[in-house]
């Protein structure tokens, strides 16, 4: 376990998305940023429910129509339930899944609440996304994943937190290289297409406290796909992705600030 403390005293993105989720895992600098980003776009609680809502529908199409049973999850943030392995096992018990963060407390959190079916297997891996190899090369990735069937990468609310100089799609990509034909990348991408104003003031609060952000247009969300086969319907925003019919609430466009896609990798 890392020996690294959990700095208490500063804002971090995934505390604020558990405060604004309804979760417990957050401190009262959390809390202070994601009262002030909802004073400057009251819709944010929406958008990261149904950012969320994206990713479990996502999961649960990957593995019940996609028939995915292998699962990563980089930037998985603080454990929220369902999780991708509870929605995976649910379909198929053996389904296994490696969760990848490099905050303390998300490590600590996870060590409690990733255990799944006695058939599958969860990991975690702490390690930076900004450092593909690190997460490719842990013992827990190769002892987990076999590279031999398709895996499900997930990388879920995160790009917005890499700017130019971290090449996110090139991260992406080098995530994406060791995974074999018939894998698929599932992403929601941050832009400010739909509520330019309100968002940008959120980002100016992230930034604020040592998170700035980078938005993405449409054209430039479509680049994480570039060579892969997109599933209908392709990139939308992510309340439009495969709707169940589940959420209660009605959703606008512009309360929506993340793109959604799934797409396969050619082979």
């Amino acid at each position: 376990m890392s020996a690294d403390p959990v700095d208490t005293e500063t804002a971090h993105s995934a505390r604020i998305y558990d405060y604004i989720l309804g979760g417990k895992d957050h401190y009262p600098a959390d809390r202070e940023a994601g009262d002030a980003m909802a004073r400057e776009w009251p819709a944010l609680p929406v958008h990261m429910r149904a950012n969320r809502n994206f990713m479990n529908r996502a999961v649960r199409y990957l593995a019940e129509e996609a028939g995915i049973r292998q699962f990563l999850d980089v930037g998985s943030g603080i454990p929220t339930s369902p999780n991708i392995h509870e929605i995976a096992q649910s379909v198929a018990p053996g389904a296994r899944v490696v969760y990848v963060d490099n905050d303390p407390l998300v490590l600590a959190l996870s060590q409690g609440r990733l255990s799944g079916t006695a058939q599958g297997r969860t990991a975690y891996v702490e390690a930076d996304m900004r450092e593909p190899a690190t997460v490719l090369d842990s013992p827990a990735f190769r002892e987990t994943l076999d590279l031999g069937e398709p895996v499900a990468l997930a990388v879920i609310a995160i790009v917005h937190f890499m700017l130019d100089e971290h090449d996110a799609v090139g991260i992406v990509r080098r995530l994406l290289e060791p995974l074999p034909a018939g894998s698929y990348l599932a992403m929601s991408i941050g832009t400010a297409e739909f509520a330019p104003d309100e968002v940008g003031r959120v980002a100016r609060e992230y930034a604020a406290r040592g998170m700035p952000m980078r938005l993405r247009t449409r054209s430039e969300a479509e680049e994480f796909f570039t060579g892969l086969d997109l599933v209908e319907p392709g990139i939308v925003q992510v309340h439009k992705w495969r709707p169940d019919g589940t959420g209660t609430e009605a959703i606008r466009d512009e309360d929506i600030a993340m793109y959604g896609a799934v797409a396969r990798k050619p082979g």
